[in-house]
């Protein structure tokens, strides 16, 4: 008899746990929805940021010469009209060997390298026009 008196308060008390813990309101559900709260806190945040800087750049292309100038630099490879473009090939800055000059550049010597250093490529012709 006392066997079974200790056995139904044991059998409801851990009922009752495994809901506590396990249940759909229990401890492990709300340690999940705060794990996911705080996740969604954080791209809230990031997409504030995100939309500040947005906003930022839009008051800039809407008020800013210089900053869409840069943009159309940038992004579309525009120049003004007294400009010069230098257009290098991407094989002359690495050299081939090492000590040896890149391709296509002269050879120096150690006396001479300072007038050659110096010289700049040819200006490339802008598109549409003929060399005359």
């Amino acid at each position: 008899m006392q066997k079974r008196f200790f056995l139904v308060p044991a059998a409801v008390v851990i009922f009752i746990l495994g809901f506590t813990v396990f249940g759909d309101r229990g401890l492990l559900r709300i340690n999940h929805l705060h794990r996911d709260l705080d996740e969604t806190q954080k791209r809230l945040n990031e997409l504030k940021e995100e939309n500040d800087k947005l906003k930022r750049e839009i008051a800039a292309l809407q008020s800013d010469r210089r900053y869409l100038e840069s943009i159309a630099r940038r992004d579309f490879g525009l120049v003004r009209s007294n400009e010069v473009i230098y257009q290098f090939s991407p094989g002359a800055a690495k050299p081939a060997a090492a000590g040896a000059p890149p391709q296509g550049a002269p050879a120096t010597t150690p006396g001479t390298q300072g007038a050659a250093a110096g010289k700049p490529a040819q200006p490339a012709q802008p598109a549409g026009r003929s060399g005359r």
